[in-house]
């Protein structure tokens, strides 16, 4: 009687690349899924790109955005949005599909997406600098406690001195780190004065925590 051959342990194929694979196509789904949801709640999770807002977020933080097209009120001094700066601080072009990618899980390239804060609104006049080196808006010196250091006549809240009356649908934007941080003073000279767009706003930050690869 003649034997059955067997398969050997060595000719078997290993099912194990075929279910990392799947494994991976799974998240892949979940992940898309998840972004989907959180999208629909009106927020978005974005990751910080540079040290242009030193001491308040740092680069690789992320931090939870509540999308404009969400918002109830207006956006405020104060506040910090996320900005497209296509058309401001960049040329404007069509987004490619990486860009569209990723902006959908809140990364992207750090020359597309700003993220800064609202110094000025609609109606407001901002002026730089104050006698003790703080800006004035609407004739009141302002008190800015993110900043690393206190305004001083020594060390202005601005190097670059301007005066400006911000017009309708128009936001006055700095970063919170003044010494490095290309904002709406990088602008000034140009057509539209420095002032960003509301409509180029993202979305408002209402959250934030640090990244995993940082590990705080």
């Amino acid at each position: 009687m003649t034997p059955t051959k067997g398969v050997t342990a060595q000719s078997r194929p290993s099912p194990r690349p075929r279910r990392w694979l799947r494994l991976i196509a799974i998240l892949a789904v979940v992940a898309v899924l998840a972004a989907a949801g959180i999208r629909a709640l009106g927020v978005q999770s974005f990751s910080i790109p540079s040290e242009s807002m030193e001491p308040t977020f740092h680069p690789g933080n992320r931090v939870t955005v509540l999308r404009a097209d969400a918002l109830t009120g207006s956006i405020e001094a104060g506040d910090v949005v996320v900005i497209d700066g296509r058309g401001s601080f960049l040329p404007t072009s069509p987004p490619n599909a990486a860009q569209q990618l990723g902006s959908w899980f809140g990364v992207g390239p750090g020359d597309v997406f700003f993220i800064k804060r609202v110094i000025a609104v609609p109606g407001d006049t901002l002026e730089c600098c104050s006698d003790d080196g703080r800006l004035i808006r609407n004739g009141e010196e302002l008190d800015e406690p993110y900043l690393a250091s206190s305004p001083s006549a020594d060390h202005p809240a601005s190097a670059t001195p301007f005066a400006v009356d911000v017009p309708a649908d128009r936001l006055w934007l700095m970063g919170d780190n003044r010494d490095n941080s290309t904002d709406s003073r990088a602008l000034l000279g140009s057509p539209g004065g420095g002032m960003i767009p509301t409509r180029r706003v993202i979305g408002v930050v209402i959250g934030h925590g640090s990244s995993v690869d940082r590990g705080k």
